[in-house]
């Protein structure tokens, strides 16, 4: 036998080229997160509203523990993700995870170990991590920053990384996600810039805004520069601002007040602001019949919208996630996995309902069978 054959491991060779581009050098998150996050989550209803609403629904499916097909309610991964920290209960822990993927398609997770096991998880800020990048051209390690102070995490020996990257899916970027706020933000600057539009006419007596005619005597047609600017102060100070609005004008002689109705052009301003809202929760994932957006018929009621919601947004991710903590976390919990119990999930009754009906009327099934079927325990196939 080769004494060299003792060593290999296997590896992709597509992989490999990857660390020519920058090897041994950190890379940095390619985003503006701060950005990303005050002008959307801070600042855009729709995008916050979106944001919590996938976050609160994720955390809120039960996770449970499988060992040798059985759920165990009281194995230590179990009782580690329900009190992951001193600070956090499992619910918040995992809110703050899909939160950080919605916003920034990256959410990092760490594990405090004590005598070799995992004893605590906490949530870590994704704009503070950049990934070093190893000879291989993939990351081995992990960078902190936290006002000037840095920490790094690399993997032990025995190959355990005491910190798990999860990321959303990026075509173009080899080491960190795209978040959903990201891929929304030129909808959600468009829905900004409608809103402060409003804004901005509210502060203008709250309705469109009209012209000053003068008509003055035979060779005094024009204002002269002193009228102008008098004139321009007292509409400024008397009648602007949401608490002068409805207030009559009081016009001197000469003037003339033409108010200017509300345009085609305004009326496409504002469907322009509900198709952005629109297309801001199309990113998330999110129905717009769950967040009242005017002119969306696609479901025919809300029922079917949150069913949606939850079928095709909420399960994809929770079994995502659950997939990489029981792979990151199965060595330490010797071989046990993290499932979710979309059993347990009020949102899919209607569908169990359905399911068990149609099981059920299946005169060609024996009992165990449908047991199987119904993912019951005792379920299995006569012989």
């Amino acid at each position: 036998m080769n004494l060299l054959s003792l060593f290999e491991k296997k590896q992709s060779k597509a992989r490999a080229l990857i660390a020519l581009s920058a090897p041994g050098q950190p890379v940095w998150t390619p985003r503006n997160y701060q950005a990303l996050a005050r002008a959307g989550f801070e600042k855009n209803v729709v995008a916050y509203r979106c944001i919590r609403l996938v976050a609160e629904a994720a955390a809120s499916a039960p996770l449970c523990i499988v060992e040798d097909g059985a759920v165990m309610e009281e194995h230590p991964l179990a009782l580690l993700l329900r009190h992951p920290n001193p600070e956090q209960s499992g619910a918040a822990l995992l809110e703050s995870i899909y939160g950080f993927l919605q916003t920034a398609g990256n959410a990092y997770i760490e594990a405090a170990e004590l005598d070799g096991e995992v004893r605590e998880l906490y949530a870590l800020r994704p704009d503070r991590m950049k990934a070093l990048i190893g000879a291989s051209g993939w990351a081995e390690g992990w960078e902190y920053s936290v006002a000037g102070r840095k920490t790094q995490f690399r993997a032990r020996g025995d190959g355990f990384s005491p910190v798990l990257q999860l990321k959303l899916f990026h075509p173009s970027n080899d080491h960190y996600g795209l978040s959903p706020l990201e891929a929304a933000s030129g909808a959600v600057d468009l829905h900004n810039s409608a809103l402060a539009w409003n804004k901005a006419l509210l502060d203008n007596a709250a309705r469109p805004s009209g012209a000053l005619v003068y008509k003055g005597p035979d060779g005094a047609e024009n204002l002269t520069a002193e009228q102008f600017e008098r004139l321009k102060e007292e509409l400024t100070d008397a009648y602007s601002g949401a608490q002068n609005a409805g207030r009559p004008l009081v016009l001197d002689g000469g003037l003339d007040w033409r108010s200017m109705s509300m345009t085609a052009r305004d009326m496409d301003f504002i469907e322009a602001k509900n198709g952005a809202a629109r297309e801001i929760a199309l990113a998330f994932g999110v129905p717009p019949m769950l967040l009242g957006i005017p002119g969306d018929n696609t479901y025919a009621n809300y029922r079917e919208a949150n069913l949606a919601f939850w079928k095709q947004t909420v399960l994809p991710l929770v079994k995502k996630t659950a997939a990489s903590l029981s792979t990151w976390l199965a060595p330490k919990a010797g071989g046990a996995i993290i499932e979710c119990d979309a059993g347990r999930l009020e949102a899919l009754s209607a569908d169990r309902d359905a399911q068990w009906a149609r099981v059920s009327a299946a005169a060609f099934l024996t009992d165990s069978e449908k047991r199987r079927l119904l993912g019951l325990p005792g379920g299995g196939f006569d012989e």
